[in-house]
Parts: C-alpha cells; structure tokens; sequence
C-alpha cells in the first residue's frame, strides 16, 4: 500500500495507456548508440509542467544539485510490497501488455511470474542496495526509479557489482557482460542505468536519515555509499540518450506512484553541469 503523499506541485496528467500503445519494444540487444549533440538547457518533455524545475532555473553545479534534491525529495514513499505491482506498470511491454521488459536481459516476460525462483523476475537495485546499506525498507530501498524488473539469475549475477565496461556473456545476457568486479548492462539501456544512478546521488544526500548516496570512480565500493565507475557512467548517458520507454517510464512513477521525476531524463544535460 502507498504511504501518505506529502504534498507536491501540481503536474500535468498524462495518459499512460495511450503513450504506451505508441511505444516501441527495447530490443534485447543493441549497437552501441552514437554520441548526441549537447542538449540545450531548454530541451524538456512535453508530458509535465515544466515548471516542475523552476527552483533549479539558472543554476550549475552544487547550487544545481542542492535545487533538485530539493524538487525531487518532494514525492510518495511506496512500501517494498507495493513495487511489485507498480513495475507491472512501469516496464510494461508495450507491445504485450501482460508482460514486462527485463533490464539488463532485454527479455519480455510475463508480469505473473515475478517472485525468487528459476524463470521468475525480481525487484533489481540498480543502485545496489548494499551502498550504503539501506536494504529495502521504505526509502531508497523502494525508490521506482532505480527498481527494475529482471530475471532472479540475471539479477543474482550483477549482484551488488559497480557499473563499468568488460566482462563475459552470460545465460540471459541480452548483450550485457560482468567480471570479478563489475558489471555492464547491454547498450540500449546503458544510458538508463547512469541516470538512475545519478538520480539516486542527487534524490539521497544524508538529510533524511538515508545516507549521503555519491558516484565516484572507483569498481571496489563494497557497502560504501558510493557506486561507479563516474567516468563510464557519463560516457554511457551520452552515448545512450533518452528513450521513449524510459521518458514514458518517468511520467508514470511521476503522474501515478511517486510523484517526482529522474531530472537527468527530461533535462540530460543536467549531468555534465553537475558532474
């Protein structure tokens, strides 16, 4: 069940069911996207009110980061239990709405069989949730935007791994590779990885009994409140840009569940100003 909301800014709603029928299925694999043009600070997405962002207007740097911890820890806190049913929602197939999209396997599979055995999908954290420690209680823990459907075996691989490139396929892979220390997601959702990653750096800052969550550059973080590698993560995020799926994906936890937003997907050019 849903936490009591705190109140938030009012948003433009979106019809969900309509953006969905108009998506296209991430493939499981992909070619490693070419590197975009620097974004204008004007670029946003046109399914809520910009105004949204008016406090981090004009700003750069910390002054950016401080403004959008601010306008983002403005949200709906849901329970662990409550995300199962919300990733039904928010990584639905949009070609087959009784499936979900698995993460880094790319595989479509069906929203029944989620649970902690073979062939089932489970609740993945991107940020791993031994960084810091926070597990799943209510928080960071169940923060839809770095929770993902993805297979229990594909999930018990990444483990609590750090994000950098290299590595060996594996059963399921989807194109995605790990070694001793660390794990690659496949190309076409590498970018979605470095913004939820970045999202969570900014949304936890140590203020709210949470610990102070950071990128860093290093694939040897353990239970630190650090995750990487800063370096790969950004050369990910430009190569792999923004995603109808993944833009679709931010307006429903916005407009439905929590009611905040990943900024680094309406606003990419955000990270490089920041970090």
């Amino acid at each position: 069940m849903l936490a009591i909301r705190i109140p938030r800014r009012k948003a433009v709603a979106l019809a969900t069911a309509a953006v969905l029928a108009g998506l296209t299925a991430p493939a499981a694999t992909a070619t490693p996207a070419a590197a975009t043009a620097t974004t204008t600070a004007t670029t946003t997405t046109a399914s809520y009110d910009p105004a949204y962002y008016d406090a981090a207007s004009g700003k750069t740097g910390t002054a950016l980061k401080s403004a959008l911890h601010t306008i983002i820890s403005d949200q709906t806190k849901l329970s662990y239990s409550a995300v199962w049913n919300a990733l039904k929602v928010t990584d639905q197939d949009p070609n087959n709405s009784n499936n979900v999209i698995l993460l880094y396997s790319g595989i479509s599979r069906s929203k029944s069989l989620n649970g902690g055995d073979v062939g089932d999908w489970n609740r993945e954290h991107v940020w791993a949730k031994s960084h810091g420690d926070f597990g799943t209680s209510t928080g960071p823990g169940t923060d839809l935007h770095h929770l993902r459907p993805e297979d229990v075996q594909v999930n018990s691989i990444r483990g609590n791994k750090d994000f950098d490139n290299g590595g060996s396929s594996f059963t399921n892979s989807g194109g995605s590779l790990t070694d001793s220390n660390s794990f690659e997601p496949r190309d076409a959702v590498k970018g979605d990885v470095a913004r939820m990653i970045l999202y969570m750096a900014v949304r936890y800052e140590g203020t709210d009994g949470w610990p102070d969550l950071e990128p860093n550059d290093s694939v040897t973080n353990g239970t630190d409140p650090y995750h990487g590698r800063l370096s790969v993560l950004k050369q990910w995020h430009q190569e792999d840009p923004p995603s109808a799926f993944e833009r679709n994906r931010n307006d429903v936890i916005h407009d439905s569940y929590q009611h905040n937003r990943n900024p680094f997907i309406d606003h990419p050019e955000w990270v490089e100003s920041i970090w």
